[in-house]
Order: C-alpha cells, then sequence, then structure tokens
C-alpha cells in the first residue's frame, strides 16, 4: 500500500472501516478473529526478536577471521632457453 494513502485515513473512517467488519462478520465471530490476529503478531514479534539476537550473539561471539600476511609477489619464473634439437648421432638410412 502506498503510505500517503495510509496517512489520508483519520477517525472516522476507521470507525467505518470497524463498522463493516462487524456487519460482515459479525459480533460472535470479532474476538475469534481479534485473538488469532494476536497471536499472528506475537508470534512474529517473538520471530524477530529471536532472529534479532541470534545476530547479535553471532556477531559479539565468533571473532573476526585473521587475514592472511601479505605476501611479497614472487617473480614470475623465466622459461628456460630452449636449445636447437640437435640429433646426438647423424641419421642414417635403413639398409635394405
Amino acid at each position: 500500500m502506498n503510505a500517503p494513502m495510509l496517512a489520508m485515513l483519520g477517525w472516522p473512517e476507521i470507525i467505518g472501516i470497524l463498522v463493516v467488519v462487524l456487519i460482515l462478520f459479525g459480533a460472535k465471530k470479532l474476538p475469534e478473529l481479534a485473538k488469532g490476529l494476536g497471536q499472528g503478531i506475537k508470534e512474529f514479534k517473538k520471530a524477530s526478536s529471536d532472529i534479532h539476537s541470534d545476530l547479535q550473539r553471532t556477531i559479539h561471539e565468533e571473532p573476526r577471521p585473521a587475514e592472511p600476511p601479505v605476501r611479497a609477489a614472487a617473480p614470475a619464473p623465466q622459461p628456460a632457453p630452449q636449445a636447437a634439437a640437435q640429433p646426438s648421432q647423424p641419421a642414417t638410412a635403413p639398409k635394405a
């Protein structure tokens, strides 16, 4: 919902909404609806506080991982010069 739309609700509008709800659901059903709504809000608050406390406990209990020491970069290995491939013995033609 838009925030400006909610800001325009005044007491007369809220009372009108409550009267419509009373007419739709009846006086006997309203306490049950309110009880269910209250329990839902209570469970939501409990879950959010549990998550908040878990996050706080995790932040305070776990030490930050130590950063590895910074090492100087090793020079890149240079390839060895390649010698021209020379056979150790002269190649001879096979005898037939």
